[in-house]
């Protein structure tokens, strides 16, 4: 457990796989963690070490969250593997409890609309995980960082042999992405339009899906998209 920073008090509903982790890298953190599930059995995912609390119970009861402590908590997440109960727990949280730092998971991408509606940042793990599996397969190009549910995201892109030599600005795909750094020979770099690639080097980019699809392709094959 890490003493150092601000201790805060955190809710994590749902102690599933992802819960679990949450719930324990908040912990080692120093965070004061209550995890509640409605299954005493679910608690067997935190590790041994996990000195946090854990409430067993229906979390859609306002006594039990109550008594876990959703009132003056510090931020919530709702991570169990129902989109409803993730939702109304939140509304609950914010509308009810006052929690002002509250997330939720969306665990079927068909709900995802419906659960934005709430406005609750929103962690779609299998829209993300698809998008991740995706990139890495193209072989070229995958991503490091994912910004909300992967609309942007930061990608390392390897440059080939066909644009060595030749500036950033001279890329397609303007506007679908944006330079961040320029790795050549194990150091990292600002990356400006102006700067010169060549064959190796490793360019992060923040961009859209479609973008770094079109610029993949073009530096790698030193080709227009």
């Amino acid at each position: 457990m890490d003493p150092s920073g601000d201790s805060k008090k955190m809710l994590v509903i749902g102690c599933g796989r992802l819960g679990a982790e949450l719930a324990y890298g908040l912990f080692r953190r120093g965070h004061h963690v209550s995890v509640v599930d409605r299954a005493a059995t679910a608690f067997a995912n935190l590790p041994g070490d996990f000195r946090g609390k854990t409430i067993e119970g229906d979390v859609l009861d306002k006594g039990l969250l109550e008594r876990a402590g959703m009132r003056g908590a510090d931020g919530l997440a709702a991570v169990t593997s129902s989109d409803a109960v993730n939702a109304l727990v939140g509304h609950l949280a914010r509308t009810v409890f006052g929690v002002r730092h509250v997330a939720i998971r969306n665990y079927n991408p068909r709900w995802l609309p419906l659960v934005q509606d709430f406005g609750f940042p929103v962690i779609s793990s299998s829209i993300w995980g698809a998008q991740r599996m995706e990139a890495l397969l193209d072989g070229e190009t995958h991503a490091v960082f994912s910004a909300g549910n992967g609309e942007v995201q930061v990608y390392e892109v390897a440059i080939g042999a066909g644009w060595d030599g030749r500036a950033l600005a001279d890329l397609p795909g303007a506007g679908a992405w944006q330079p961040i750094c320029l790795t050549r020979g194990g150091r990292a770099m600002l990356a400006g339009p102006d700067a010169v690639v060549a064959d190796g080097d490793v360019l992060h980019v923040a961009a859209t899906p479609d973008g770094v699809r079109r610029l993949g392709d073009a530096a790698a094959r030193g080709q227009e998209a």
